[in-house]
């Protein structure tokens, strides 16, 4: 006889995140790495937001989108690891239903704005070498905060659907997720009840984000390198692709780790489960933990200002 979905709850109110599939024996050693990249992106984004914060000449576009993904990158990771690492160390597995469709929605909300923020970095790094003259008329502090709120509630009004619809199905059998989080398709593929719309609804919502995000990032790199091309000089070409570097290198931790986990997802049945777990574990930790790094390494201004305070205080 089948359960409904109220009658679940009731019976069942909780989910059993395993951690890591397969390495249960040694989820503790797994979880130092991880607690290192929590702490450094911790450290990494708040010092971004501070050191922006309290210096205005880095009140300029680039960097006020910088501390949109810093913000971001926090939420992301604080949604993400002070679970997974309870599961892996103190094997703390349980998690109630309503939590578990809580951290869901802003690991894969946030994840979506990250992707937009990127668009709009690609777009800065556009009108900054392609229209330099034009840079501070185009993207002036209005339009910033318009496109903050465009990624905002594209993020919100795409993921939302996400908890509504997983209400809707009923659980009668396991409720053992086999990940160190509440992911989305771990989650759905455990509900006995038809699955359909949140499959095609989770297919949908992901290539629509990434098969966007990716394509107006790759015109707009096209672009700059036929502008970069086009400069005479060695040297001046060599500064305008340094200009560019932090973001490529961003983009590359953000988008293949993710895509690699959605494929395997949905395609990679020879994929040893465990791999695919890690990968989508530090897929949303890695991010957060070296997009400071990146930016406080090849952003002058930042490294400049980061050890004038450490030179300071030593």
């Amino acid at each position: 006889m089948a359960l409904s979905n109220s009658s679940w709850r009731l019976l069942q109110p909780s989910f059993f995140l395993v951690g890591i599939p397969g390495l249960e024996e040694s989820q503790h050693w797994i979880a130092l790495p991880l607690g290192v990249l929590y702490v450094l992106a911790l450290i990494g984004n708040v010092t971004i937001l501070f050191i922006i914060w309290i210096d205005p000449s880095l009140h300029q576009p680039m960097y006020l989108f910088l501390v949109m993904l810093a913000t971001i990158d926090l939420v992301l990771a604080s949604f993400t690891a002070p679970k997974a690492l309870a599961v892996l160390l103190t094997h703390a597995h349980d998690i109630g239903y309503n939590v578990c469709l809580i951290q869901m929605f802003f690991i894969h909300a946030f994840s979506s704005m990250e992707s937009g923020v990127l668009v709009a970095m690609a777009l800065d790094r556009y009108v900054a070498i392609c229209h330099p003259l034009r840079h501070s008329t185009i993207l002036h502090s209005e339009v910033i905060g318009r496109i903050g709120v465009v990624v905002l509630v594209r993020g919100l009004l795409l993921l939302t659907p996400f908890p509504i619809l997983l209400r809707r199905l009923i659980f009668c059998r396991t409720t053992i997720v086999g990940h160190a989080y509440c992911e989305h398709m771990a989650v759905v593929k455990l509900a006995c009840s038809d699955t359909t719309v949140n499959r095609a609804y989770g297919l949908a919502v992901a290539l629509l984000v990434v098969g966007f995000d990716v394509l107006v990032i790759g015109i707009s790199y096209v672009l700059i390198l036929q502008a970069v091309l086009k400069v005479p000089g060695g040297e001046a070409r060599l500064k305008a692709f340094s200009t560019c570097g932090s973001h490529v290198c961003v983009i590359l931790i953000f988008y293949v780790p993710g895509m690699f986990s959605f494929l395997t997802h949905r395609f990679g049945q020879r994929v040893p489960h465990h791999i695919h777990v890690l990968l989508a574990t530090l897929y949303l930790l890695v991010p957060p933990a070296l997009n400071p790094l990146v930016y406080g390494v090849k952003t002058r201004q930042i490294r400049q200002r980061v050890l004038r305070i450490f030179y300071t205080k030593v």
